[in-house]
C-alpha cells in the first residue's frame, strides 16, 4: 500500500481534527501526530497554524474562487440564473462545511487577530468571494444583463450572506435540518435576479 505524501498527510489530519475538536484546539502537535510525522516536519511544509489552516480551506473544501474566476472572465455563458445558482451552491457547501472549523476562531480574539494577519498577508480572507462575485456581476452589468441601476456590490453580500447564514442557522429548528442546498441555490438565485436583472 502506497503511503501518501507527509504534506497531504497533514492536511488530511489538520482538515480532520479541526473539523472535529474546532481550530483552536487543534494543536501542530496533535495534527502532526495524526500525520505520522513529526511537528518539525509539519512546519517544514507550513509556515504556521494559520497557513495550514488557510491551505485546509483552499485544498479540502468546495472550491469557490476559480468558479468565481472564470465566470468573471468570460460573462455571458449560460444563464444569469445557472450561474447564480451555482455561486450559491458552491458557496453554501463551502461555509457549511467551514464553519465547523473557523467557528472556534471567534472565541478566542488573539488566535482570530493572528488568522486575520496571515489572511492578510497571504491575500485571502471572507471578503474575498464576496469581491469575487461583485466583479462578476459587474462583468454582466457591461454586458447588458444586470440592470445597470443594480448595486453588485450589495447583492453579492446578499447571496454570499444568506449562503453563510445556511451554515448555523438551522441547527435550531426543531428539525435541525437545513434546506436542500441544491432548491436552496436555486430560490436565492431566483429571488436575487429579481432585483438585480435587466
Amino acid at each position: 500500500m502506497e503511503t501518501k505524501p507527509a504534506r497531504v498527510r497533514i492536511l488530511d489530519a489538520a482538515h480532520e481534527l479541526m473539523l472535529t475538536v474546532g481550530l483552536a484546539r487543534a494543536t501542530t502537535k496533535e495534527i502532526a501526530k495524526e500525520a505520522g510525522c513529526s511537528e518539525a516536519a509539519l512546519y517544514k511544509y507550513f509556515a504556521s497554524k494559520e497557513e495550514l489552516f488557510i491551505c485546509v480551506l483552499t485544498e479540502r473544501l468546495p472550491q469557490l474562487t476559480p468558479l468565481l474566476r472564470s465566470l468573471a472572465a468570460e460573462p455571458g455563458q449560460s444563464t444569469l440564473e445557472e450561474n447564480l445558482t451555482e455561486i450559491a451552491r458552491q458557496a453554501a457547501l463551502f461555509y457549511e462545511q467551514s464553519f465547523p472549523i473557523a467557528a472556534s476562531l471567534y472565541a478566542e480574539t488573539q488566535l482570530k487577530r493572528r488568522h486575520d494577519d496571515v489572511m492578510r498577508q497571504m491575500g485571502r480572507g471572507p471578503h474575498m468571494p464576496i469581491q469575487g462575485v461583485d466583479t462578476y456581476l459587474r462583468a454582466e452589468q457591461e454586458l447588458g444583463r444586470v440592470s445597470l441601476d443594480a448595486d453588485t456590490f450589495a447583492a453579492a453580500s446578499l447571496l454570499l450572506g444568506a449562503c453563510a447564514q445556511r451554515a448555523f442557522a438551522y441547527d435550531a429548528t426543531r428539525e435541525a435540518v437545513r434546506p436542500p442546498v441544491d432548491d436552496f441555490a436555486q430560490r436565492l438565485a431566483r429571488t436575487l435576479l429579481t432585483g438585480i436583472a435587466d
